[in-house]
């Protein structure tokens, strides 16, 4: 987003414009890295951007700036490419990863993906009105017709800041079901992390983990932690 550049500015500050509000770096309006408006639709969401910005202390660190990176995210990627990034995330409902349970092999990981994921395929089917089969194996099953259809809809209501929270949970965790239960406040963030990796936590205590796995956890509970909080804050006023 802004690699090796230093910071340029005093203070950041948050003012409303005309349907939303604006961030200035001292007097100078903020735009995405490709000049679009960054025009927020909360006050809390702005003022959490510009925490962002005025916690930089030396180079620009995209990565200590989850929400900023989001947003533009979602402006610049997202908004002029909307309906192939929906259908993409939409994609995920059509082989889930909580419908991929382990065989009669594996009695422990079946039992540990029965008590935690089918809770969540009944909440899709009951509340989303989204059935899914579950498939015992690798093998990849097409999911119903009506089913994805629903998934359509649902994302096909999001506006395009919802969506790339949404769809950097689904990429995150794997699954559009846990991603959508995210989103409806069904489920917290650290428990969409935790059910998205029961099948690597449970490697984890047979053969143990390596620093690399450890990091590469860390680096997803923060992706959905960003998208989580992103959400809450288009929730505020």
């Amino acid at each position: 987003m802004t690699e090796n550049l230093k910071r340029f500015y005093e203070t950041v500050s948050v003012r409303p414009g005309e349907g939303g509000f604006d961030l200035l770096l001292d007097d100078r309006l903020l735009r995405s890295p490709a000049r679009n408006s960054l025009l927020l639709p909360s006050r809390a969401l702005a003022e959490a951007v510009a925490e962002e910005w005025a916690r930089q202390d030396g180079p620009i660190d995209p990565g200590r700036m989850p929400l900023m990176t989001l947003i533009s995210t979602a402006i610049d990627h997202l908004a002029p490419n909307r309906a192939q990034i929906a259908a993409e995330t939409v994609d995920y409902g059509g082989h889930d990863l909580i419908c991929y349970w382990a065989g009669e092999d594996q009695p422990e990981l079946l039992r540990r993906q029965r008590d935690a994921w089918q809770p969540m395929l009944d909440w899709a089917k009951q509340e989303l009105g989204a059935p899914l089969h579950i498939v015992q194996g690798v093998v990849p099953e097409a999911q119903p017709t009506e089913t994805l259809e629903r998934f359509a809809r649902e994302v096909g209501e999001f506006d395009d800041l919802r969506l790339m929270a949404l769809t950097s949970v689904t990429r995150a965790s794997g699954s559009l079901v846990l991603a959508l239960a995210l989103a409806r406040n069904r489920l917290s963030s650290d428990e969409v992390w935790e059910l998205s990796l029961l099948d690597e936590n449970y490697q984890a205590e047979l053969w143990g983990e390596d620093a690399e796995a450890t990091a590469r956890r860390a680096g997803l509970k923060a992706d959905i932690g960003a998208a989580s909080r992103l959400l809450a804050l288009l929730d505020q006023p």
